[in-house]
């Protein structure tokens, strides 16, 4: 038999053997806490200095290049007079030797704020241009139940005539058009296409509900439709390249002059920018001078109702 190993056991240890120890990790690595806090510091260091550093300055635009050769992005871009403008673009056409008969453009640039953070809602419009640059005629529908009204509709060419029997047709996209003319009449019955219409709905604003059905058929026929894209932009084709420079210069003002209606002269003009271009050429931003309509702007007139405002009530407190 073999006799237990006997042997001397040193004091407390067999406690410490018994019980496993429990180790922090901040004891086991007494320098973790340090350097955390070291690179907290740091971190704040690094931010304090960003935040001290002075902003980038940016060098200021120059306003006209010296040589034939440069970089755009270090000068202002150029504005052109309307009528230079459209001669460049006829240039362009020559050296470029594309088509003569191709489509001239304009982006307009718009300010649609209003007093008070209200601003203008997007619109669309129709226009009669002084010179039509395409043999393309709209697509009018006519809403009436008179058949005396009905005959002269399709007599001044109207697409499409009829009363609330068209209403399911439209909501089903089987009958489209470009624009909804419609008699007074007629216009209660048609409020179930208020919603599928929306701004093409027949209205007195856009002059599409009327009695003057011919009237209104040649309008509506031969006008030319600008709409705001984006929130603050109409892009729209306003002529064609191999068109007379002043029925260009004519068609232009007639669009821009319409814009202009749609915000109160008494703000900031609601045209900003304009660039005109061809199909195939590059934009070149237009001098607005000579352009927008002259307006007389009132002075005081806001300010003047503002203030009216603001004393009205102290005056109803005095007559009481």
């Amino acid at each position: 038999a073999l006799a237990p190993r006997c042997g001397r056991v040193l004091p407390g240890l067999e406690q410490r053997l018994a019980v496993p120890a429990v180790v922090s990790p901040a004891s086991a690595r007494p320098y973790a806490a340090a350097a955390k806090g070291a690179t907290k510091e740091a971190k704040r260091s690094r931010q304090e200095k960003v935040k001290e550093k002075p902003p980038p300055r940016r060098r200021p635009l120059l306003s006209k290049p010296v040589d034939d050769v440069y970089l755009t992005w270090l000068y202002r871009r150029p504005s052109y007079e309307l009528e230079q403008a459209v001669g460049m673009l006829k240039k362009f056409q020559e050296l470029d030797f594309t088509h003569p008969k191709q489509f001239v453009y304009i982006n307009v640039f718009l300010d649609m704020a209003l007093q008070k953070k209200k601003k203008v809602d997007p619109f669309s419009n129709g226009v009669t241009l002084p010179h039509r640059f395409t043999d393309e005629v709209n697509k009018v529908l006519v809403f009436t139940e008179n058949e005396k009204e009905a005959e002269v509709a399709r007599e001044h060419g109207a697409a499409t005539v009829g009363g609330v029997e068209l209403i399911k047709w439209i909501l089903e996209d089987e009958i489209q058009a470009d624009f909804y003319v419609a008699v007074p009449a007629i216009i209660p019955k048609l409020i179930p296409l208020r919603n599928k219409l929306k701004r093409k709905y027949p209205s007195t604003r856009r002059n599409s509900l009327g009695s003057d059905i011919p009237k209104m058929l040649q309008f509506f026929r031969e006008c030319h439709e600008y709409t705001v894209e984006d929130e603050n932009i109409i892009k729209t084709r306003i002529a064609r390249l191999d068109m007379p420079t002043e029925h260009i210069i004519a068609n232009l003002k007639a669009i821009i002059h319409d814009i202009c209606t749609f915000k109160p002269s008494n703000f900031d003009p609601i045209v900003q920018r304009l660039v005109i271009r061809s199909s195939t050429s590059e934009g070149l931003l237009l001098n607005l001078d000579g352009i927008l309509p002259q307006v007389e702007k009132v002075e005081g007139k806001e300010e003047d109702a503002t203030d009216e405002d603001q004393q009205k009530p102290v005056q109803e407190s005095v007559s009481t």
